[in-house]
């Protein structure tokens, strides 16, 4: 039987701007469930450019994007929100009291509103075109890196070239067995520190290189693979044990399941009132770049505005005999002040 959650307010996305309406409605009193298909808090920020400076946020000339997410979950932490992460949303219902019930592989999240603070869209890893993948997703070939012990004393490789593949191998090279390196091209485009250690590790003869290289067969029976055969350039082919693999190509932004849902939608964006970031749905809201009206501006700092409209609009819906008045955090401080 799944886990359940009942709280006030259900947050799809853990971006910038939903992490900042965790602070806003638990500075309202609202207890908040967080709900993200990726395996970390950050949204794009901490998955595709963690160690980018960003220039916009008020206070901070310059920030590194993962550095924000920091602040920004040690900013919400004083509400104690619930973060289920590496968990889709599937799907999502209203009940006899009209609450919406959100369903994931892992959990069911009861909530009297949502809010859908899904960047971009939802981001699911970009595969590649093998024809049995689908026999070995999730049993031996992974997209995201929950467990790290699970890959102790295997064979692993890891294809991709970015921060995330280059991470991964040399975090994974001291308890795996070895670890095959698959780039189609010679260079990374990752951390220099970084690929300058696994350069290291090459050297140790804990990690083996195959550049440019690319992915052809996968070999195994009953979701555990065997071997995988990798093509070069020239058209040569090699077949290498492996147990594992790892594939980092990046992530692809969908509307996931929100059309589905009967929310309005524009150019793959949610249609909501500026006012209050409501969509056409009752108790359904959406802030951030998933968020469209005239004049919209996609910034950062434009979530963070419209995740203090969207929780000020919770409280019209949560407690509609409840008159709002705004608060300043100057005068009211934080929980234990």
């Amino acid at each position: 039987m799944l886990p359940t959650y009942t709280t006030d307010i259900a947050i799809i996305g853990a971006g910038p701007a939903g992490l900042f309406t965790v602070f806003e409605a638990g500075f309202l009193g609202y207890q908040c469930v967080v709900l993200d298909a990726l395996p970390e808090a950050g949204g794009q920020l901490a998955a595709l450019y963690p160690e980018k400076p960003i220039y916009d946020i008020p206070g901070y000339p310059e920030i590194l994007a993962g550095e924000l997410v920091a602040k920004l979950k040690e900013q919400a932490a004083p509400f104690n929100p619930v973060y289920l992460l590496g968990e889709p949303v599937k799907d999502m219902q209203q009940n006899a009291e009209e609450a919406f019930v959100l369903t994931t592989a892992e959990a069911i999240v009861t909530a009297k509103v949502v809010i859908i603070a899904g960047g971009g869209g939802m981001f699911t890893p970009r595969k590649p075109k093998l024809e049995n993948l689908a026999d070995y997703e999730e049993t031996s070939i992974f997209y995201a890196v929950k467990n790290k012990a699970r890959f102790a004393n295997q064979t692993i490789m890891i294809a991709g070239g970015g921060d995330s593949a280059v991470d991964w191998a040399v975090a994974l090279a001291d308890q795996a067995k070895h670890i095959h390196m698959v780039h189609r091209r010679n260079d990374f485009r990752a951390a220099t520190e970084t690929v300058n250690q696994m350069h290291r590790l090459i050297d140790a003869g804990k990690i083996t290189l195959h550049t440019p290289c690319q992915l052809k067969e996968l070999h195994g029976s009953n979701g555990q693979l065997t071997d995988v055969t990798l093509s070069d350039w020239d058209g040569d082919d090699r077949t290498l044990p492996t147990d594992t693999l790892l594939c980092f190509f990046g992530l692809a932004p969908t509307l996931g399941p929100f059309e589905a849902w009967g929310i309005e939608s524009e150019e793959k964006k949610l249609l909501v009132d500026p006012t209050t970031m409501q969509t056409n749905k009752k108790g359904i809201l959406a802030v951030g770049d998933i968020a469209r009206y005239p004049g919209k501006l996609s910034l950062i700092l434009t979530g963070f505005a419209e995740a203090a409209l969207a929780a000020k609009h919770a409280q019209a819906i949560i407690d509609p005999d409840k008159t709002f008045k705004l608060v300043y955090s100057t005068s009211k401080g934080m929980p234990g002040q």
